[in-house]
């Protein structure tokens, strides 16, 4: 009797407590429902109060829409200092940066008052020098510059080992060394222009185009900044009359020299650049033309290993593009 005692019991002790979790159940159940519909009061008055809009906003959008800026933001970064910094990620060795964009003003610099050597980028300021002169009358662009080669590599300190040539002759027009000093960086053409010219021409030019920050004689240098410099007062027409303006972009548009800027932009976008290549230097710099505005691109670079900082300027042209294709006019 005991024993069945103890089982019955614990059998009236087993239905009381499925009563029990039966009724915590409903009570859960019955919670469940009080918040499911405070929550759907709360949609029928989000809806009601945006009647005559398209979206409806839950309360759990706001956190699930940062979520998901914050992972296009790591993706595609959105704004340009994070397009250059995603571009730069990485590199070893030394980059200055300018960019501006001519139509709405937005801007980027980085490094953009360190000094480097020019390398061929002092040919810009040998064109624009020569252009204003010639505007005086008192240079021919038909004039034949005919000049000694090894007279040239004397006058400009050139030694023999590193001279591209050391003997023969130079024979070509102010004209055809212009076109030939930019579009394919003729270092000769360069070194007979300066000296027709004259390089203290040259340095007065950079004074009066506050450049200060550049300089020409020994080693050429200059900075990011001076160089965006040049091109914003060329774009704008401040290095000379409208014609000698048309005619120097011209000649940058026709650049032949173009694995840098140029390299990963869509076929039929003009660009108006120079590039310059000294020892562990890689320079490219110029303008870019499109149709949602165009913008200056100033990249600068010195690093062991030259011929990886040129793709990594063209990947960041590329990029550079890319951010302002997609902005809203």
């Amino acid at each position: 009797m005991h024993y069945e005692y103890v089982y019955k019991t614990n059998k009236f002790e087993s239905k009381r407590h499925r009563r029990t979790k039966r009724s915590f159940k409903g009570l859960i159940f019955l919670i469940g429902l009080i918040v499911l519909g405070y929550y759907l009061s709360g949609f029928v008055l989000q809806i009601v109060r945006n009647k005559n809009t398209v979206t409806v906003a839950s309360p759990l959008a706001e956190p699930l829409t940062a979520s998901i800026d914050t992972i296009k933001g790591v993706v595609a970064p959105s704004k340009l200092p994070g397009v250059v910094e995603s571009s730069l990620e990485g590199t070893t060795g030394v980059y200055a940066v300018v960019i501006k964009n001519l139509k709405t003003g937005e801007s980027f610099k980085l490094n953009e008052k360190k000094s480097f050597d020019s390398a061929s980028l002092y040919k810009l300021w040998v064109m624009a020098t020569t252009f204003q002169i010639m505007e005086t009358g008192k240079l021919n662009p038909e004039i034949v510059l005919d000049r000694p080669i090894a007279e040239l590599n004397k006058k400009f300190d050139i030694a023999s080992e590193s001279a591209e040539l050391t003997e023969g002759q130079f024979n070509m027009s102010i004209k055809n060394a212009l076109h030939q000093m930019i579009t394919i960086s003729h270092n000769y053409a360069a070194l007979a222009l300066s000296e027709k010219i004259g390089i203290s021409n040259v340095a007065k030019f950079l004074k009066n185009s506050s450049l200060a920050k550049s300089h020409v004689g020994g080693t050429p240098q200059t900075t990011a900044s001076d160089i965006a410099l040049f091109y914003e007062k060329l774009y704008k027409g401040e290095l000379g009359s409208k014609g000698s303006t048309a005619s120097m972009m011209d000649l940058l548009k026709k650049q032949q020299l173009n694995d840098r800027i140029p390299k990963y932009l869509p076929e039929g976008v003009a660009v108006g650049h120079k590039t310059g290549e000294l020892g562990f230097v890689k320079h490219d710099a110029g303008i870019v033309f499109t149709e949602k505005g165009d913008y200056i691109i100033v990249i600068l670079s010195e690093s062991k290993n030259p011929a990886a900082a040129a793709e990594r300027e063209a990947l960041l042209s590329k990029a550079v593009y890319e951010y302002f294709d997609t902005q809203e006019n």
